[in-house]
């Protein structure tokens, strides 16, 4: 599935829950991915479930991980977060069906002080005067695909980041009736064509051949910006992170720091980075390590001993309630929140960012692979794979 080698000495393993052994990283508690590893021409998403102590995260009553004021600190966008993003609409696309998603967000929301979303329509969602909630299949209509519960945990995670870094948005959630490439893909084209501005997916699956005619297909969309977890088991490319008209967003390690920030970050063991093995480099790239195109440019927090705090009520492998995740899919809707608290004014692919890397916070220290010690796979000074150009500083490159 992997464009490039994963050290093993860096991964221990977790149990899925098809109960497939899984790489998760070492050194960053317990976890597990909650959707099973994808087959050739199908995506899993990106989001591991902190499994340190799930039952006490569950029934706390204060719950456990991050929450939205720490990630509106850590990122500098507390004053952004309760002015900017009104009347622009998130988009979130996922696999299969999540019946309690309305519901799930809006207890995160409450718990957290945020206004709860109204309910709404596809096609009145960017009419509505307050935040709204929509829901659409992978065409844009009611005709739901079946429930699967590991990929309704993630889109509780995805709806309650997107809640976190951007609480006036709309959010519209596109559900594709599969985990493959082709329909992901479709309900990317009908969250645009419903009004989207930006559109968040935390999924990936191993780079193709034809990637990049998909990549053409699905993804080409200037003025919108596209957010891709850019994968969660160490050094190596997915799809589609690797298309030039998304913004590839890594991994790191956030904790709380004695410096003039608050925070520290480091890059995240498990955070997928490296050369594509099929798509062009874009203009806006200019590292030399890769003649194609390279793998993160920013990151946000992803390690799931550092994750954050989702609610969902799906009751999946005996679980729910407050949980702790962490992934690339938590980074993903964190970085397209911060996108569209920015704005998204002239955005193609993740050129933008590339011009303001004053505005990001440069992340050193750590490593996901083994890539001959490079920055492929080391975050150094400046760029590098595992954690792009650095995290969101406001959202001025946003």
């Amino acid at each position: 599935m992997r464009s490039a080698p994963v050290l093993a000495a860096a991964f221990t393993l977790a149990l899925t829950v098809t109960g497939v052994a899984e790489a998760a990283p070492a050194g960053h508690g317990h976890a597990q991915r909650v959707c099973s590893v994808a087959p050739a021409g199908f995506a899993a998403c990106n989001a591991w479930l902190n499994t340190d102590d799930v039952t006490a995260f569950a029934a706390a009553a204060t719950p456990s991980g991050l929450g939205p004021a720490d990630l509106l600190s850590a990122y500098n966008l507390g004053s952004l977060a309760g002015s900017a993003g009104a009347g622009r609409t998130i988009a979130i696309v996922d696999a299969y069906d999540a019946p309690t998603a309305f519901a799930d967000v809006n207890v995160y929301r409450a718990q957290y002080g945020i206004p709860a979303l109204a309910s709404c329509t596809p096609s009145s969602i960017n009419a509505s005067t307050t935040a709204c909630f929509a829901k659409a299949d992978q065409s844009g209509g009611t005709g739901y695909p079946r429930k699967d519960g590991g990929w309704a945990q993630e889109i509780s995670l995805d709806l309650d980041m997107a809640s976190a870094i951007c609480p006036k948005c709309n959010i519209l959630l596109v559900e594709g009736t599969s985990s493959s490439f082709a329909n992901l893909g479709t309900a990317v084209n009908t969250a645009v064509r419903l009004g989207a501005e930006v559109v968040s997916n935390s999924y990936g699956g191993g780079e193709f051949s034809g990637e990049a005619s998909s990549e053409g297909q699905y993804f080409n969309h200037p003025g919108v910006a596209i957010t891709v977890s850019s994968g969660d088991s160490g050094y190596g490319v997915e799809f589609p992170a690797a298309s030039r008209y998304v913004t590839a967003v890594g991994g790191t390690s956030l904790k709380k720091a004695s410096n003039t920030r608050g925070w520290s970050e480091t890059a995240w063991s498990g955070a997928g980075s490296g050369c594509s093995a099929y798509i062009t480099k874009p203009a806006w790239q200019t590292d030399s390590g890769c003649g194609k195109r390279t793998v993160a440019d920013v990151s946000a927090v992803a390690d799931p001993a550092t994750g954050v705090a989702v609610y969902d009520s799906t009751a999946y492998q005996g679980r729910s309630g407050w949980l702790v995740f962490g992934g690339t899919s938590v980074a993903a809707p964190v970085v397209g929140g911060v996108y569209a608290l920015g704005g998204v004014s002239g955005v193609t692919g993740a050129n933008t960012v590339y011009s303001h890397t004053s505005s990001l916070n440069d992340v050193s220290g750590g490593s996901n692979g083994s890539c001959g010690g490079g920055y492929l796979c080391t975050a150094v000074t400046g760029y590098d794979g595992p954690t792009g150009l650095g995290t969101p500083n406001g959202a001025a490159a946003f």
